[in-house]
């Protein structure tokens, strides 16, 4: 692009931090420009300047920036085989050191992935106190959430017997149990940008952080390590890997599974 064109995107890039809070410096630059040049171009505007004045006072197009930019796209149990050795293998290993786990589903979109280790634990762990978090910047997204209603592609890999027990068929909609439902809490958070909490047995952070730039993901991926308790597990999706993970205080378990290390390396020192 033109330096015309980049000091526009840097006036339209500090105006939705003022209007969402979402800075979108921390996102690849020219990635994130094509995917709102093709939300500009459906409303008719060319310019960033233009579209930053319509998101300004346009709320309904503001929630559509919102929601398109940040990716909403998850389904239970995504990549079975992952949640298969989620079920046989790390659960049960946390499981051995605490009866009650606190998990934590960071960028959980419409909520199914989380609510899938919820059905996971109601089977394997049920008398456990678990606590079982998830949180998105777009509360568009979390209402749905927590609602819990999905459309046939949301549940394809859920199997008969689970779709019997935790779903009631609506129309074309399955609606999920209140039980499963009453299992798991939802809160808005950024991030890139809002404290994080600690103490957790796992966090789930799946094919969120592929428009995030490099500094940004090591950021991200250095919180979840405080985040986590010692020999926590975080679970990213099947686009990601973290290339420097023993630096960071990672040891991989599996494949898009890495277990903390309770003290690490410290990076960019010496």
């Amino acid at each position: 692009m033109s330096l015309v064109d980049n000091a526009d995107y840097e006036v339209f890039r500090r105006k939705v931090l003022a209007l969402t809070g979402i800075d979108l410096g921390l996102y690849k630059s020219q990635q994130m420009q094509r995917r709102i040049g093709s939300l500009m171009e459906r409303v008719g505007v060319s310019t960033f300047a233009a579209y930053g004045d319509l998101l300004g006072r346009d709320r309904a197009e503001l929630d559509r920036f919102c929601d398109y930019i940040t990716i909403n796209v998850s389904e239970f149990f995504r990549n079975p085989e992952k949640f298969d050795e989620l079920e046989r293998e790390i659960l049960p290993e946390l499981l051995a050191r605490s009866r009650n786990l606190n998990i934590w589903s960071a960028g959980c979109s419409n909520g199914a992935e989380i609510y899938s280790v919820a059905m996971i634990l109601q089977e394997i762990a049920p008398r456990g106190y678990h606590r079982l978090l998830g949180t998105d910047i777009d509360t568009g997204i979390l209402s749905k959430a927590l609602a819990g209603v999905y459309g046939p592609q949301d549940v394809r890999n859920v199997s008969a017997a689970r779709m019997a027990k935790y779903f009631k068929a609506d129309g074309e909609s399955y609606v999920l149990s209140p039980e499963i439902r009453s299992k798991v809490q939802f809160k808005m958070h950024n991030l890139l940008s809002d404290p994080f909490e600690r103490g957790f047995d796992l966090i789930i952070c799946r094919n969120v952080v592929i428009y995030f730039t490099d500094e940004a993901k090591q950021d991200l991926y250095g919180k979840f390590w405080e985040s986590l308790k010692d020999d926590g597990v975080l679970f990213i999706g099947g686009t990601e890997t973290i290339l420097n993970a023993k630096d960071i205080g990672f040891a991989p378990m599996a494949s898009f599974f890495y277990k903390k290390v309770p003290v690490r390396k410290e990076v960019g020192v010496g």
